[in-house]
Protein backbone atom coordinates (compact mmCIF):
# COMPACT_ATOMS: atom_id res chain seq x y z
CA UNK A 1 0.00 0.00 0.00
CA UNK A 2 1.35 3.19 -0.99
CA UNK A 3 -0.15 4.99 1.74
CA UNK A 4 1.66 2.84 4.20
CA UNK A 5 4.86 3.92 2.57
CA UNK A 6 4.70 7.26 2.95
CA UNK A 7 3.43 7.09 6.32
CA UNK A 8 6.61 4.92 7.45
CA UNK A 9 8.85 7.49 5.57
CA UNK A 10 7.03 9.98 7.57
CA UNK A 11 7.52 8.63 10.79
CA UNK A 12 11.75 7.46 9.69
CA UNK A 13 11.54 11.37 9.55
CA UNK A 14 10.21 12.09 12.88
CA UNK A 15 7.05 13.67 11.53
CA UNK A 16 4.33 11.55 12.90
CA UNK A 17 1.42 14.21 12.31
CA UNK A 18 2.16 13.63 8.84
CA UNK A 19 1.93 10.19 9.37
CA UNK A 20 -1.21 10.05 10.85
CA UNK A 21 -2.96 12.87 8.21
CA UNK A 22 -1.85 10.42 5.29
CA UNK A 23 -3.33 7.25 7.71
CA UNK A 24 -6.27 8.68 8.39
CA UNK A 25 -7.58 9.76 4.89
CA UNK A 26 -7.23 5.97 3.90
CA UNK A 27 -10.68 5.52 6.58
CA UNK A 28 -12.01 2.54 8.13
CA UNK A 29 -9.53 0.14 9.85
CA UNK A 30 -10.41 -2.19 7.51
CA UNK A 31 -8.91 0.00 4.85
CA UNK A 32 -6.05 0.21 6.86
CA UNK A 33 -5.45 -3.20 7.18
CA UNK A 34 -2.35 -4.39 10.14
CA UNK A 35 0.32 -2.38 8.33
CA UNK A 36 -1.78 1.14 8.34
CA UNK A 37 -3.06 -0.24 12.09
CA UNK A 38 0.20 -0.78 13.59
CA UNK A 39 1.64 2.72 11.44
CA UNK A 40 -1.26 4.85 12.82
CA UNK A 41 -0.65 3.51 16.16
CA UNK A 42 3.53 4.23 16.56
CA UNK A 43 2.43 7.85 14.68
CA UNK A 44 0.00 8.67 18.04
CA UNK A 45 2.45 6.93 20.09
CA UNK A 46 5.14 9.57 18.83
CA UNK A 47 3.02 11.78 19.60
CA UNK A 48 2.98 10.71 23.51
CA UNK A 49 -1.41 9.69 22.82
CA UNK A 50 -0.67 6.39 23.99
CA UNK A 51 -4.59 5.33 24.60
CA UNK A 52 -5.45 6.27 20.65
CA UNK A 53 -2.04 4.50 19.53
CA UNK A 54 -3.31 1.54 21.99
CA UNK A 55 -7.08 1.58 20.15
CA UNK A 56 -5.24 1.19 17.05
CA UNK A 57 -2.67 -1.14 17.87
CA UNK A 58 -5.44 -3.44 19.74
CA UNK A 59 -6.76 -3.49 16.58
CA UNK A 60 -3.34 -4.47 14.72
CA UNK A 61 -2.84 -7.10 17.26
CA UNK A 62 -6.46 -9.02 16.83
CA UNK A 63 -5.81 -9.29 13.03
CA UNK A 64 -1.83 -10.10 13.23
CA UNK A 65 -1.74 -11.31 17.40
CA UNK A 66 1.98 -13.09 16.59
CA UNK A 67 3.54 -9.54 15.45
CA UNK A 68 6.00 -8.93 17.94
CA UNK A 69 6.23 -5.46 17.04
CA UNK A 70 2.77 -4.59 17.39
CA UNK A 71 2.71 -6.37 21.08
CA UNK A 72 5.83 -4.26 21.63
CA UNK A 73 4.37 -1.03 20.61
CA UNK A 74 1.35 -2.04 22.63
CA UNK A 75 3.83 -2.43 26.12
CA UNK A 76 5.21 0.42 25.28
CA UNK A 77 1.76 2.28 25.96
CA UNK A 78 0.74 0.24 28.47
CA UNK A 79 3.31 1.41 30.34
CA UNK A 80 3.13 4.85 30.04
CA UNK A 81 -0.83 5.41 30.45
CA UNK A 82 -0.31 3.38 34.14
CA UNK A 83 -0.92 -0.68 33.10
CA UNK A 84 2.06 -2.71 33.68
CA UNK A 85 -0.04 -5.76 34.31
CA UNK A 86 -1.25 -5.12 30.48
CA UNK A 87 2.01 -4.88 29.43
CA UNK A 88 3.74 -7.55 31.13
CA UNK A 89 1.18 -9.50 29.64
CA UNK A 90 1.53 -8.26 25.63
CA UNK A 91 5.65 -9.16 26.59
CA UNK A 92 4.79 -12.32 27.46
CA UNK A 93 2.67 -12.82 24.54
CA UNK A 94 5.54 -12.11 22.34
CA UNK A 95 8.16 -13.59 24.18
CA UNK A 96 6.13 -16.64 22.99
CA UNK A 97 6.10 -16.17 19.54
CA UNK A 98 9.99 -14.89 19.65
CA UNK A 99 11.53 -15.99 22.62
CA UNK A 100 15.45 -15.17 21.53
CA UNK A 101 14.54 -11.28 20.96
CA UNK A 102 16.65 -9.29 23.80
CA UNK A 103 14.51 -6.32 23.38
CA UNK A 104 11.67 -8.35 24.73
CA UNK A 105 13.70 -10.08 27.49
CA UNK A 106 14.86 -6.65 27.93
CA UNK A 107 11.29 -4.40 28.39
CA UNK A 108 9.76 -7.20 30.03
CA UNK A 109 12.42 -6.97 32.52
CA UNK A 110 11.94 -3.15 32.96
CA UNK A 111 8.06 -3.82 33.59
CA UNK A 112 8.32 -6.46 35.96
CA UNK A 113 11.06 -4.16 37.97
CA UNK A 114 8.39 -1.99 38.12
CA UNK A 115 6.07 -4.12 39.38
CA UNK A 116 8.23 -5.45 41.93
CA UNK A 117 8.46 -9.25 40.74
CA UNK A 118 12.31 -8.70 40.92
CA UNK A 119 13.42 -12.50 40.44
CA UNK A 120 11.34 -12.20 37.74
CA UNK A 121 13.00 -9.22 36.63
CA UNK A 122 16.47 -10.17 36.97
CA UNK A 123 15.71 -13.27 35.23
CA UNK A 124 14.30 -11.85 32.05
CA UNK A 125 17.43 -9.34 32.03
CA UNK A 126 19.88 -11.72 32.27
CA UNK A 127 18.08 -13.52 29.41
CA UNK A 128 18.37 -10.36 27.30
CA UNK A 129 22.09 -9.78 28.11
CA UNK A 130 23.37 -13.27 27.55
CA UNK A 131 21.41 -12.30 23.65
CA UNK A 132 22.68 -8.59 23.28
CA UNK A 133 25.53 -7.96 25.52
CA UNK A 134 25.49 -4.34 24.25
CA UNK A 135 22.20 -3.60 26.92
CA UNK A 136 24.90 -3.75 29.32
CA UNK A 137 25.38 0.32 28.60
CA UNK A 138 21.94 1.24 29.35
CA UNK A 139 21.24 -1.30 32.63
CA UNK A 140 22.80 1.15 34.55
CA UNK A 141 21.11 4.38 33.72
CA UNK A 142 17.96 2.37 33.46
CA UNK A 143 15.14 4.34 35.79
CA UNK A 144 12.95 1.14 35.79
CA UNK A 145 15.79 -0.93 37.38
CA UNK A 146 15.53 0.71 40.55
CA UNK A 147 13.46 -0.63 42.33
CA UNK A 148 15.97 -3.46 42.09
CA UNK A 149 18.88 -2.34 42.33
CA UNK A 150 19.72 -3.58 46.02
CA UNK A 151 18.01 -6.82 45.04
CA UNK A 152 21.02 -9.34 45.64
CA UNK A 153 20.16 -11.18 41.96
CA UNK A 154 20.78 -7.70 40.12
CA UNK A 155 24.07 -6.71 42.60
CA UNK A 156 25.22 -10.37 41.54
CA UNK A 157 24.31 -9.62 37.75
CA UNK A 158 26.04 -6.26 37.75
CA UNK A 159 29.28 -8.31 39.04
CA UNK A 160 29.06 -10.16 36.21
CA UNK A 161 28.28 -7.58 33.34
CA UNK A 162 31.41 -5.67 34.50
Amino acid sequence: MHACRQAEGYLELEMPQSALEILQRLGSPKQLGVDGLYLMGESLRSMERYCEALASLSTAAVLSPEDTHILLAMAWCYKRVGRLDRAIGAMQRALEHSPNQAILHYNLACYLSLAGEFQGSVRHLSRALRLEPDYRARVETEPDFDPIRKHPGFVALKSIMV
